[in-house]
């Protein structure tokens, strides 16, 4: 079963939020994947998902529960796909990752047409605009992996 890892800065609000969209529509296409989430920073170590990230979940019919984590190394070993969320992101995974394990590294929403960071709603504060790139860059990300596993 592949292992898919998505990864913002805390953990709180767009990594966990894609982690439960892509659940959700895999499980709605009958598909199985080992999904979860990380930080690239500890500053939210232990933390929930952010009240307006939840929130906007909860708008969609998603929910679930997720304490934050930061990424390490063994993660992107183990893992198959590390999906970051922002050209931020991007930079600290690839010191993460070195070398060897680049080519595990993806942005969300390179999967899409329109290839674009994700921004953060913590900053932003549109989390409706988060929302809607995530689903976006989940929907494009369930798309190549259901056609890369039918080859």
């Amino acid at each position: 079963m592949k292992k898919i890892i998505f990864v913002c800065l805390g953990n709180i609000c767009r990594s966990p939020m894609a982690e439960l969209i892509f659940k959700d529509l895999a499980k709605k296409a009958g598909v199985e994947f080992e999904v979860t989430s990380r930080a690239t920073s500890d500053d939210e170590v232990g933390n929930g998902i952010y009240p307006l990230a939840k929130a906007e979940l909860i708008k969609h019919g998603i929910t679930g529960e997720h304490r934050a984590q930061t990424i390490t190394f063994d993660d992107i070993f183990e893992a198959d796909y590390i999906i970051g969320m922002d050209t931020w992101n991007m930079r600290a995974l690839y010191r993460l990752a070195g070398d060897g394990l680049a080519h595990k590294l993806k942005r969300l929403c390179d999967f899409t047409d329109k290839p674009r960071d994700v921004a953060d709603p913590w900053y932003t504060r549109d989390f409706k605009k988060a929302y809607d790139d995530i689903y976006d860059g989940c929907v494009a990300l369930l798309k190549f992996l259901t056609s890369v596993q039918d080859k």
